[in-house]
């Protein structure tokens, strides 16, 4: 039994990092033209004679729109730039830190009850990290190669 214990407290690193990532793939803001929709229906809603109150309400929508249509044409560039990148030294450079990190952690005492488990997802991610490397620097050998011929 006290083996399972030791090996639940070193693979809690691992798990823990795993539901972080998981946690941010479903992190959103909040929906802005939602929003919007609920306030244009309250102001179909008010009363013909609160004629401030529906202008605030207004203004306030109007303020809203303006935004989410300057957000869009200020990021614009940026998410086609991000659309047409490939990543390929980002894959280089996640895979050289894969390989060090995990060298710095054969370092670590080989007896501590979390060495093994992080070890073993290191080695995973340092080959996953190189088949994205690699393919990366194969498919960018195989443009230059197009391009020059």
């Amino acid at each position: 039994m006290p083996a399972l214990v030791d090996l639940a407290v070193g693979i809690a690193p691992i798990a823990g990092g795993l539901a972080l990532g998981a946690a941010a793939g479903y992190l959103k803001g909040p929906d802005v033209r939602k929003t919007i929709k609920q306030d244009m229906e309250l102001l179909d809603r008010m009363p013909p004679e609160e004629v401030e109150r529906r202008a605030a309400l207004q203004r306030s929508i109007d303020g809203r729109i303006d935004d989410l249509v300057a957000t869009v044409n200020r990021y614009r560039p940026l998410r086609r730039a991000a659309a047409s990148y490939r990543g390929g030294l980002r894959d280089i450079l996640l895979f050289i830190c894969a390989i060090l990190f995990t060298v710095v952690w054969w370092s670590v005492d080989h007896h501590q009850s979390s060495w093994l488990p992080m070890f073993v997802v290191l080695v995973v991610i340092s080959v996953w990290a190189a088949s994205y490397a690699f393919s990366g620097l194969l498919r960018s050998l195989l443009t230059y190669r197009r391009m020059k011929d």
